[in-house]
């Protein structure tokens, strides 16, 4: 993958943990301070716009990234970090799918059913995703020690 990939798909996903989970607490932990108020705090609607245009970019840039880094490792030997990559995989899609979903629905039950799926899937996302750079950072930094003839775990 390359640098401007990497940092795009991690910049953006750190945007829209950061507001969606914001916005999560803003809309459905805070109470208003007044009684008859729209929204529970003045950010409430800046977080949610901004959430919401993130996220097609979020989304065209994660498929840059799939072109480039996911297929090459699907062909790949079984790697450490695969199962937390196809986690990210797994609650990308799902998140995606009800965020649109959310969008467009006018049932009440739905409506409450796509927020909470939505919810589970970008905490899940986000907690995996984290999971697996912790993961690719380590592996790079071994292969960097072995390379450089280094033993591992001597970094005196």
């Amino acid at each position: 993958m390359k640098r401007w990939e990497r940092w795009s798909l991690n910049s953006l996903s750190l945007i829209l943990a950061v507001t969606g989970f914001v916005y999560l607490w803003m809309k459905y932990l805070m109470e208003p301070p007044d009684p008859f108020a729209v929204v529970n705090h003045p950010w409430q609607t800046a977080m949610l716009n901004l959430h919401v245009i993130a996220s097609p970019l979020f989304i065209l840039v994660f498929g840059i990234a799939f072109n480039s880094h996911v297929m090459r490792k699907l062909g790949a030997p079984r790697l450490p970090n695969r199962l937390s990559g196809y986690v990210s995989l797994g609650s990308f899609a799902v998140m995606v799918l009800s965020g649109y979903l959310l969008q467009v629905t006018t049932s009440d039950w739905w409506l409450q059913a796509l927020v909470v799926v939505h919810i589970a899937g970008g905490a899940l996302f986000t907690l995996v995703y984290a999971a697996h750079l912790v993961i690719s950072l380590s592996l790079a930094r071994t292969r960097q020690e072995a390379r450089a003839g280094s033993p591992i775990g001597e970094l005196a």
